[in-house]
C-alpha cells in the first residue's frame, strides 16, 4: 500500500480517491472548496490545507483539475504542489491540458529530484463506478512500471503510450471523437422523431445498434433526461476540442467533424446551457429542427 496525494476531488476525482481507499491506501487530498471533500474525509481522506502539503505527505501525488491554468495555479507558488515535491516522489497528471504544458511542467518536476507522468484517463462517471475507466500513461517507462499497480487500484487497463505529453495528446484525440459522436447521434434521433417514430424508441434502437459505442449507450439517454449534476459540461469539452484544434493546425490535421461540432457547443454557451453535460448540443440541434425537448 502507498501513502498517496490527491489534488482536485472534482466529479471523477473525488470517486477515484473512493476507489484507491477502498484499495487499502492512505490518501492526503486537497480540494479548493473543502466542505465538499467532506464526505471523503469520513470515508478515511486525509484533508490538507494546500497542495504543497499533500505533496509532502505522499510518495505519489495525482492532480485531476479542469485545465492548463488551472494546473498551474495548484503547482505553482510556496504553497504549489511543486514546492513539496522531492527526490523519489512522482506526479501523476489526469488533467487535460496542452501537451506543451505538460511536457514543460515535467521538467520542472524532474528537476525537483521527482517524476512526473501524463496519466489521463478514459471513461465517464458510470464507468468508473463499474470499475471499467481506462488509463492512458506518458513518461518514463520505468517511473510507469512502479506506479501500474496503484493507477490498476482505478480502473483494470492502463496503457503506456511514450514519452511526457503523449498520453494527453491520445485523451484528446479520444475526447473530440466523444463530442462528434454525440452530435451524430442526435442528427439520427431527430431524423427519426420528426418522421414520426418516437424518440425514446428511437433512443433505444440507436443505443442497441451497431452504433452503440460505450459513450452513445450510456450518455444517449440523456437526450431524453439530463442528469442533475453534468458528467463533463459544455465549456469542460470545448477545451478539449480547442486543444485538438489546435493541435490540428500544427501538425497538418484536417479535423472538419471536430470543427464543425466545437460551433454546436458555442451555440450551446450562447443558449445559456453551458453548465449542462455536453449532451446538450442535442437540444441545440433540436432547436434549429423546431423541436422541443
Amino acid at each position: 500500500m502507498a501513502r498517496l496525494g490527491f489534488v482536485g476531488l472534482g466529479v471523477m476525482g473525488s470517486r477515484m480517491v473512493k476507489r484507491l481507499l477502498d484499495a487499502g491506501h492512505s490518501v492526503t487530498g486537497y480540494n479548493r472548496t473543502r466542505s465538499k471533500a467532506q464526505w471523503l474525509v469520513d470515508a478515511g481522506m486525509s484533508p490538507a490545507s494546500t497542495p504543497r502539503a499533500v505533496a509532502e505527505a505522499a510518495d505519489v501525488t495525482f492532480t485531476m483539475v479542469t485545465n492548463t491554468d488551472a494546473l498551474r495555479s495548484v503547482m505553482d507558488g510556496a504553497d504549489g504542489l511543486l514546492a513539496g515535491m522531492g527526490v523519489g516522489k512522482v506526479h501523476l497528471d489526469m488533467s487535460t491540458v496542452s501537451p506543451a504544458f505538460s511536457r514543460e511542467l515535467a521538467k520542472r518536476v524532474e528537476a525537483k529530484g521527482a517524476a512526473m507522468l501524463d496519466t489521463p484517463v478514459s471513461g465517464s462517471v458510470v464507468t468508473l463506478e463499474e470499475g471499467k475507466l481506462t488509463l492512458m500513461v506518458g513518461g518514463d517507462a520505468a517511473v510507469f512500471e512502479r506506479v501500474r499497480p496503484i493507477l490498476l487500484d482505478i480502473g483494470p487497463k492502463a496503457t503506456y503510450v511514450g514519452g511526457n505529453g503523449l498520453a494527453v495528446s491520445m485523451k484528446i484525440a479520444t475526447n473530440l471523437s466523444l463530442a462528434v459522436q454525440m452530435l451524430a447521434f442526435s442528427e439520427g434521433v431527430l431524423l427519426a422523431q420528426k418522421s414520426g417514430i418516437e424518440r425514446d424508441v428511437a433512443v433505444d434502437v440507436l443505443v442497441n445498434s451497431v452504433i452503440g459505442s460505450p459513450m452513445v449507450k450510456y450518455r444517449g439517454p440523456f437526450v431524453l433526461q439530463m442528469p442533475d449534476e453534468a458528467w463533463f459540461n459544455c465549456g469542460m469539452m470545448q477545451k478539449d476540442m480547442n486543444l485538438a484544434l489546435e493541435m490540428g493546425r500544427q501538425l497538418g490535421v484536417p479535423l472538419p467533424t471536430t470543427a464543425a461540432t466545437n460551433e454546436f457547443l458555442t451555440a450551446a454557451e450562447a443558449m445559456g446551457l453551458g453548465e449542462q453535460d455536453f449532451a446538450v448540443v442535442f437540444d441545440v440541434l433540436a432547436h434549429l429542427a423546431g423541436v422541443k425537448r
